[in-house]
């Protein structure tokens, strides 16, 4: 299955980030290079991601219409982990009390709901591959605190 439409803008990364809004941000270091993301996403790697995820989603045109319409793509986040030396993310999605706060009028069932938390995390995931494999080209020097537990 294919999604037919146009990518949209990418979301805009903000240089002032709190590391403590992650739960796993004690690991992954203080450089983020969220600027240098952010000019990437602009430069065409969020179009390029798009396209690719947008050939294989599963999402139809009527629940990217509900995605739109909330503006959630606004909501993702990309970020460097240094620790693990990857672009992570973090995917908006649809929350549990959808119904109760009836978000949308065309949410109306927990398939629906599921279905677009899955591809939107899809997306990020797409994203954050396009994003490592072809513009990244730093190596990280973070070093790991001294005090992390051994496994």
């Amino acid at each position: 299955m294919s999604l037919d439409v146009s990518p949209p803008d990418p979301p805009a990364l903000s240089p002032a980030f709190d590391p403590d809004e992650y739960e796993d941000a004690d690991v992954m270091g203080d450089d983020y290079r969220r600027e240098e993301l952010d000019e990437y996403l602009h430069d065409g790697a969020w179009e390029r991601a798009f396209g690719e995820w947008s050939e294989h989603t599963d999402l139809g045109e009527p629940e990217w219409d509900i995605v739109r319409d909330l503006g959630l793509v606004a909501e993702y986040d990309f970020f460097w982990d240094a620790f693990a030396e990857r672009v992570g993310y973090h995917a908006p999605g649809l929350p549990e009390d959808w119904k109760e706060r009836d978000l949308h009028p065309n949410l109306d069932s927990w398939a629906r709901v599921s279905g677009i938390n899955a591809a939107l995390t899809e997306l990020g995931q797409v994203v954050c591959d396009v994003l490592k494999d072809e513009y990244i080209d730093w190596e990280s020097d973070y070093e790991a605190p001294d005090d992390l537990p051994d496994f």
